[in-house]
């Protein structure tokens, strides 16, 4: 079956209200995690044309790099180290506004600008990290935080 996305114009949050329920349908009965990552990753990165869109999951006390889309990136980060793994250790969305301003950010590429890290929690537990980059500055804010935090909410099983 053909999936396809409607991408609508108009704000960030208007894209946001329209994109979220799609992903739900896309994932909906799809019991298998990295196809389900793999989708939402592709419909984060189609809408909003962003650098970097992917996941870190949690294996083996290291963050190890899952579906994505984008350029070729870190292959595992540490726990507390990089804005993945500081969100990680924080248990807490990061908004980044200029990763060179970070202390320790990671480049995996030298074109990231700015990053939102939002951790999947189950159970009171970080299982993995949505990654997003932006080749700009200042690219997120508290729209992105409250629907990607919506999103992962999901993923989770914590509507």
């Amino acid at each position: 079956m053909a999936e396809d996305l409607q991408i609508i114009a108009g704000d960030k949050k208007q894209k946001y209200e329209a994109l979220l329920p799609q992903i739900e349908a896309l994932i909906c009965g799809e019991p298998d995690p990295i196809a389900n990552l793999a989708n939402i990753a592709a419909a984060l990165k189609q809408t909003f044309g962003f650098f970097w869109v992917g996941f870190y999951l949690v294996k083996e006390e290291v963050l190890v790099l899952g579906p994505f889309q984008g350029p070729v990136a870190c292959t595992r980060i540490r726990y507390g180290k990089g804005v993945c793994g500081t969100a990680w250790k924080e248990q807490k969305t990061l908004i980044v506004p200029d990763v060179d301003q970070f202390p320790g950010h990671i480049a995996c590429s030298s074109a990231s600008r700015s990053e939102i890290v939002v951790p999947i929690l189950r159970e009171g537990q970080v299982t993995g990290v949505l990654d997003i980059d932006s080749d700009t500055l200042n690219t997120f804010d508290e729209t992105d935080r409250y629907y990607l935090e919506k999103l992962v909410a999901h993923l989770s099983g914590n509507k």
